[in-house]
């Protein structure tokens, strides 16, 4: 399918400079792969939040206590 699309000066220059690295004429193959890392990375984030937020409520209180004091012992030597 075609579409139009908005880039830079600058950044049609550093997909064509990509492209003929990888011996293609044009850029649409790096565009594609590009859309397709961007989609699996967001949907594998999605599922992965949707994971977590699964676990919610999974902790003991003593479990939970120890993980607070974790966290605020890891707070403190920031910086």
């Amino acid at each position: 399918m075609r579409t139009t699309i908005e880039i830079t000066d600058a950044q049609r220059a550093k997909l064509l400079e990509l492209a003929a690295q990888r011996g293609e004429k044009g850029f649409s193959a790096i565009v594609r792969d590009a859309i397709d890392h961007y989609v699996e990375e967001r949907l594998g984030r999605r599922d992965l939040v949707s994971r977590a937020l699964q676990t919610l409520g999974t902790l003991d209180d003593e479990a939970a206590s120890a993980l607070e004091r974790s966290v605020r012992d890891l707070r403190g030597t920031w910086r």
